[in-house]
């Protein structure tokens, strides 16, 4: 195997991905562990250098993986476990660790995507100014486990590509159309050109989000766990539901509240197509 080895822990290397890890470095992210690792492999995303541990490859999936990784970069270093640790993102690492060029997730790029894209239901989520992004990665997962057509992830959000949302999002962020840092105008404008309902979600909406007719195209307007979805964007909105639930219970993690509904989604137009 043609691999390279890094010894010293201050090489250039090692401190580009330090800073891209802490995102400081935004045309670059920072992709760790054997699964992400292999999703980033089979995605067309572009791959700029790998570091592994020292005898990952003794396992046969570490083994295949870097052969796998040689085949799209040559800038492949093995690493000592204590170098290695100091570039680490996670407690107990899987001594793997993908620096890859930042995915194009402008509305042009979005919109190339969502054409190409072969989704379950006729729905995009837009989640906006939600900062943890351990949620917002969740929430890209569930939407493709869902089969949503898309996420926007509104201006003032955590970063898509962090290493965190991109753990929470388990490979979803490399094969999903993502639209990034999307500003509320161009939303709207993009929403009203492609004639679709917005809906968002709120505890003080009288309609349930089980009335809804999912079969007709819904952009779903979710907000944060602590601020709920802004009075401006709620005042145009063209639906409100709610999820019920035990009164005792004020909210749902957003992962959750947002799979809820997605799923019902999902649920409808299934059996609408089974008729």
């Amino acid at each position: 195997m043609n691999t390279q080895k890094i010894a010293s822990r201050d090489n250039p290397r090692l401190k580009l991905a330090r800073k891209i890890r802490d995102g400081k470095e935004h045309q670059l992210v920072f992709i760790e562990g054997t699964r992400l690792a292999e999703e980033a492999v089979w995605s067309d995303i572009r791959i700029e250098f790998c570091l592994f541990e020292e005898h990952y490859t003794d396992d046969v999936r570490g083994d295949s993986l870097i052969s796998s990784v040689l085949q799209k970069t040559v800038d492949v270093f093995e690493l000592s476990r204590d170098v290695f640790s100091t570039v680490s993102d996670t407690v107990s690492s899987q001594g793997v660790i993908v620096i890859a060029r930042r995915p194009d997730a402008g509305r042009s790029a979005f919109e190339r995507a969502l054409s190409d894209y072969s989704s379950a239901i006729p729905l995009v989520v837009m989640l906006n100014e939600i900062n943890n992004p351990a949620n917002l990665g969740a929430v890209i997962r569930t939407a493709e486990a869902a089969g949503a057509g898309g996420v926007i992830v509104s201006e003032n959000s955590a970063d898509v590509y962090s290493a965190k949302s991109l753990r929470g999002a388990m490979g979803s962020a490399f094969r999903i159309p993502i639209w990034a840092r999307a500003s509320i105008t161009d939303v709207v404008n993009w929403r009203t050109s492609n004639r679709y309902s917005t809906i968002g979600a709120s505890a003080a909406a009288e309609r349930s989000y089980t009335d809804v007719d999912w079969a007709m195209p819904h952009l779903l307007i979710m907000g944060s766990e602590a601020h709920g979805i802004p009075h401006e964007i709620e005042e145009g909105l063209d639906e409100k539901v709610r999820i019920l639930m035990d009164e005792k219970v004020e909210s749902l993690n957003l992962a959750v509240a947002t799979g809820v509904i997605l799923f019902e989604a999902r649920r409808q137009v299934s059996l609408k197509r089974s008729i």
